[in-house]
């Protein structure tokens, strides 16, 4: 019996010693297969929500005479710490629902959310036992991310974090500001990086299964490709399913969002922008964008992109193979404000009746077409072209310029008979008849069913 034990306790060691000795598993080497089953989800969505709110929605975009400011607010003021700190005193957002908001993206037809847990100003969306600059130094004393974790489980969307690198308001931060009147000693970023690393694993275990971690302020020189490689397998190692943006690493160029050069990360991250093509199969991106001019919430900036402007650029996004993320910047009070939320509903009317020609499809064979956009899906040996009509034709005339399929039907995707339209085939494509009104003048759909493989010249 002793001599078992002590086999035992032996083996054990070996065990513990092995393990120990072991180096840590490198999740940039994923094979092709693994990569799409984890990000399978993501490519199908093609439409989310993103959500920037802190204490910088205090001061609501003005300070000093001055209106146009937003989540960078303590960098572009200058405004010391200890001034910037008394916003969280302020931050009392009693009217926040987390269910409203899940409902009002759900609605819109939204599959996921992505909201900063914390943005460049370091403060901390919930209670973090790494900091008091977070939400329990305000008087708000719930925990707005738990909540929102809870509404999006029980309504089936995806939660997901926005998560900065930069951080200006920790003293151990490599290019501390000036301003920063409460840092005291030499910046360490070592001691930063474990800073940062107990609070996102606070995060992806406290609040997950998370869909995504979506990093940003990766561009300063404390930042390093290295480091980004770090961190992006210190988060697979906590959620292995997880999706990281490209934004963990040094890789991005500039607004264009993708990687060139040393990159790390799952997909690319355009802002503010469409790029003009896609990237081909198998290259993840996803556009944010915001609804007026600002990510935080301004309560002077009234420059609101209209509804057709807005279900054009998630046409546009899907007909490339992207994702189109759209901002919303809530009050101090957790509202969102109201010219957001009724371009929310008008987008959640053309979803409910376009919604196929969207979710899971893929991006166009067309180079580019004269009147709008395209869509496909590809099922087995069927496949289904969406056509996303901008422009009506005048005379009822829709020509898909290269098409040389045979197709077995084509209908109004408004239409609920789907009755059949009139095509004609001939040396310059496939055109079609198509009735004199326009279901929707922001965007129409005609279905076009392929009775053979797709043949585009």
């Amino acid at each position: 019996m002793k001599r078992t034990l002590i086999r035992l306790s032996a083996l054990l060691f070996t065990l513990h010693a092995s393990l120990a000795g072991s180096p840590p598993k490198d999740f940039t080497q994923e094979n092709p297969e693994q990569r799409a089953q984890r990000m399978a989800w993501f490519n199908a969505a093609r439409f989310g929500m993103f959500i920037h709110w802190g204490v910088y929605s205090v001061p609501a975009g003005e300070w000093q005479g001055k209106t146009n400011y937003g989540e960078w607010f303590m960098e572009e003021t200058k405004m010391p710490v200890s001034q910037y700190e008394n916003y969280a005193r302020q931050f009392n957002p009693v009217k926040f629902d987390a269910k409203a908001w899940v409902r009002l993206a759900k609605d819109a037809g939204m599959k996921y959310i992505v909201i900063t847990s914390k943005h460049h100003d370091g403060f901390g969306l919930w209670p973090s036992a790494q900091t008091d600059w977070s939400i329990k130094s305000t008087p708000f004393h719930r925990d707005p991310l738990a909540e929102l974790a809870t509404a999006c489980k029980q309504a089936g969307i995806t939660l997901c974090f926005y998560h900065s690198i930069m951080d200006w308001h920790h003293p151990d931060w490599g290019t501390r500001r000036a301003w920063n009147d409460l840092a005291t000693g030499t910046p360490d970023m070592d001691r930063y990086v474990d800073y940062m690393k107990a609070q996102i694993k606070e995060l992806i275990t406290g609040y997950g299964p998370l869909g995504i971690l979506w990093f940003d302020g990766e561009w300063e020189k404390p930042w390093t490709h290295e480091r980004g490689v770090d961190l992006y397998n210190y988060v697979r190692a906590l959620q292995p399913n997880i999706i990281v943006n490209n934004r963990v690493g040094k890789g991005r160029t500039g607004m264009g969002g993708m990687d060139k050069g040393q990159g790390v990360g799952d997909y690319g991250t355009p802002e503010q922008e469409i790029p003009p093509t896609g990237f081909g199969p198998g290259v993840a991106w996803e556009s944010c964008m915001t609804m007026n001019k600002h990510w935080g919430y301004n309560k002077n900036d009234q420059n609101w992109k209209s509804t057709e402007v807005l279900v054009r650029n998630l046409v546009d996004c899907a007909s490339k193979g992207g994702n189109y993320l759209l901002n919303i910047g809530p009050t101090s009070e957790g509202l969102f404000p109201p010219a957001s939320v009724e371009r929310l509903g008008e987008i959640g009317k053309w979803m409910k009746v376009n919604r196929e020609a969207v979710y899971g499809t893929t991006a166009s064979p067309f180079p580019k077409l004269p009147w709008g956009r395209c869509t496909k899906k590809v099922q087995g040996k069927s496949t289904t072209l969406f056509l996303h009509v901008f422009d009506w034709p005048a005379d009822g005339k829709l020509l898909v310029p290269g098409l040389k399929s045979s197709v077995s039907k084509v209908y109004l995707l408004a239409d609920k008979k789907h009755t059949a339209l009139k095509t004609l085939s001939s040396g310059a494509g496939l055109g079609i008849s198509l009735p004199a009104q326009a279901p929707d003048a922001r965007s129409s759909t005609v279905v076009v069913k392929l009775r053979e493989e797709l043949r585009v010249e």
